[in-house]
């Protein structure tokens, strides 16, 4: 049975492989164009474990995650990834807004996030949900946003 909408739910311990092979396959059409790309999916299971993970599940099959840290002044949008066969569903901007509202209720005025300069497709994407631009540093782009409750 097909479920309609893909489930956003928190990771659980035995996400972090199937986890890591969504991060990889989301990040696998940047390895030829970026050739300092880091390994994104390593440490899943240490991410679940002592950060807030969630993923998108559809039919049990995880689709998308999200991987948000706790700083002492800010949250931080530490990774988020859909897999290309779920692209088109709304689920960056579902994970987007999802750690937003996770921040504001803890508190947070403010949320960070690092993204590469050869990722252009992903800061047009920020931008669009309300995140300035920071700083560009080697082939890094920080990005920020306030939140409401500041």
């Amino acid at each position: 049975m097909t479920t309609k909408y893909p489930i956003i739910r928190p990771a659980v311990a035995a996400d972090a492989e199937a986890l890591a092979a969504c991060i990889d396959a989301a990040y696998a059409r940047y390895a030829g164009r970026i050739s300092d790309l880091p390994s994104v999916s390593d440490g899943c299971a240490e991410d679940i474990a002592n950060n807030q993970v969630w993923v998108a599940a559809e039919d049990d099959t995880i689709i998308a995650g999200l991987v948000f840290v706790a700083g002492d002044e800010f949250m931080k949008l530490a990774n988020l990834a859909v897999h290309p066969d779920h692209g088109g569903k709304g689920l960056c901007r579902r994970l987007i807004e999802l750690s937003e509202r996770e921040a504001e209720r803890r508190g947070f005025g403010e949320m960070r996030l690092n993204t590469h300069v050869d990722m252009p497709e992903n800061v047009r994407l920020y931008q669009r949900m309300g995140w300035a631009e920071v700083s560009q540093r080697g082939n890094t782009v920080s990005m920020k946003k306030r939140l409401q409750n500041d």
